[in-house]
């Protein structure tokens, strides 16, 4: 997808690189036994570890090490069976320890990739250049006092998975669908929950410009602790057309720390970007190198979940569905858990289409998601099953879906209920038949003399006069009978 600025002195393209910071699913924080729950009381899952009491000693969380290596293999990325933890140094009043236990030179996970399906229908390949582990800081709180700043460690020692991409992503939309695409495959891993707003999953976004069919990859600024898709695909925009201006007017872009303003939909300088020379890198004197056996990395490798390419490739080829339908479908583990409880023993076609285009309706007018829906998996399809028996048509089954939203019964008690049965009985069928037959002389010529369209008309004769319970097929088999005699 082409996503060109025009500048003044010509036309630019956006080169774009993101670090997603996942937040490990484990119970406990990367290198002590802390508690990880979301919302609990400023400073009440902090240890001794965390809060950097002299003489304390981190050690390592086996079940951090798994995940992170479980993601690897998600991405398709090399894992490393040894990799370093060293220490990156820098003031934050919410770090105690005046460093952060991260992986520089040595990663847990190297290269690897994802693949982006696009709106078009076109697909780009993403490189991940690395996975590393390394814990959070904890949060400074700037809003509670007039002449203070508040200090909460809860988060300080959260297991973290920074992943870093290949500057491979040219367009807002690119980031967008990396961003999302990522989220999917960790939550379908159970490695993260992917819940920005809740900041277990952030980015930072790079960004840098260069004039179309350039190589050169120019400098770059950072916008940090991005928490929404939205506000990532609204920073790149502002960002770009920031920097192009810049080169317009003679001037160079500076490499920086940047902030962006939800608000505004703007970015703001922060600080001068650090290199990796000012953190002072050096392995971790209190933690030795991170070594485990190929023989873990295949046992977490047969754990490994359906991931969502290979699960849209099987109901492209196993259920028949289109290439987009199958993409809407596994975005989420959740929604293709529920679509295949529908679809189950029925038609996939059909399952898809009700959960697509009438349910997502609902869910999105009453913002919420899939597993909060309003109407059950099983109920949904015992509503698709009552219109493949016949007991139902099409029609009639919208108007029961409309019921169960409004009263959460099953559809088969609507039908009972309300005397929704579809007439299959030939005999009465085609008594209104011949009725409106005799009421459209008129109509009877126009079919006779070429006018097919006008079946149509009888058609809804037909439906007016059994309150829309006939069965269709059998409508139209007796009345082009009946015309065509």
């Amino acid at each position: 997808m082409s996503y060109v600025i025009k500048g003044e002195t010509g036309d630019w393209e956006v080169v774009i690189g993101l670090e997603v910071h996942c937040q490990v699913i484990s119970k406990a924080k990367l290198f002590s036994g802390a508690a990880t729950d979301f919302g609990s009381e400023p400073n009440t899952q902090v240890s001794l570890v965390d809060a950097a009491m002299p003489g304390m000693l981190p050690v390592i969380n086996e079940q951090c090490v798994r995940q992170a290596i479980k993601t690897g293999l998600g991405l398709k990325a090399q894992i490393n069976t040894k990799s370093v933890f060293a220490r990156k140094n820098y003031f934050y009043a919410d770090l105690p320890q005046g460093y952060q236990i991260s992986q520089a030179d040595q990663p847990i996970v190297g290269a690897g990739t994802i693949i982006l399906d696009m709106p078009d229908g076109s697909t780009r390949e993403i490189g991940i250049e690395r996975l590393h582990l390394e814990q959070d800081a904890g949060k400074s709180l700037h809003d509670q006092d007039p002449k203070r700043t508040f200090i909460d460690l809860n988060r300080t020692g959260v297991a973290l998975m920074e992943i870093v991409s290949d500057p491979d992503m040219r367009s807002p939309e690119e980031a967008g669908a990396y961003l999302r695409k990522l989220r999917s495959i960790v939550r379908y891993l159970g490695t993260c929950d992917g819940n920005m707003d809740q900041g277990s999953m952030r980015c930072d976004v790079n960004v840098s410009v260069r004039p179309v069919g350039s190589t050169e990859l120019r400098t770059r600024a950072e916008t940090k602790n991005v928490n929404s898709v939205r506000f990532a695909m609204q920073a790149i925009e502002f960002e770009a057309a920031r920097q192009v201006e810049i080169y317009d007017n003679g001037g160079e872009v500076v490499q920086e720390t940047r902030l962006f303003d939800a608000q505004k939909g703007t970015t703001r300088s922060m600080r001068s970007k650090e290199h990796a020379h000012d953190y002072r890198y050096f392995p971790d004197p209190d933690l030795l190198p991170l070594v485990f056996s190929d023989e873990l990395v295949a046992e977490i490798k047969a754990t490994l979940p359906e991931l969502p390419d290979e699960r849209k490739d099987r109901y492209i080829n196993d259920f028949g569905l289109s290439p987009y339908d199958a993409g809407v479908l596994v975005a989420e583990k959740d929604t293709a858990i529920y679509f295949e409880e529908v679809a189950k023993g029925r038609d996939a076609k059909m399952a898809a289409n009700w959960v697509i285009n009438n349910l997502f309706a609902v869910l999105s007018d009453k913002g919420v998601g899939i597993s909060e829906s309003p109407i059950s998996a099983a109920d949904l399809g015992e509503l698709l099953g009552l219109i493949a028996d016949d007991t139902i048509s099409t029609k009639i089954a919208k108007e029961v879906f409309e019921v169960m939203l409004e009263t959460g019964d099953a559809p088969q008690k609507i039908v009972e209920d309300k005397g929704l049965k579809q007439i299959t009985d030939t005999g009465a069928i085609e008594a209104a038949v011949d009725a409106a037959i005799a009421a459209g002389a008129a109509q009877v010529a126009q079919y006779k003399g070429g006018n097919e369209k006008i079946l149509g008309w009888f058609v809804g004769q037909v439906m007016k006069a059994t309150q829309g319970k006939a069965n269709p097929g059998q409508v139209n088999k007796l009345l082009k009978d009946k015309l065509d005699d």
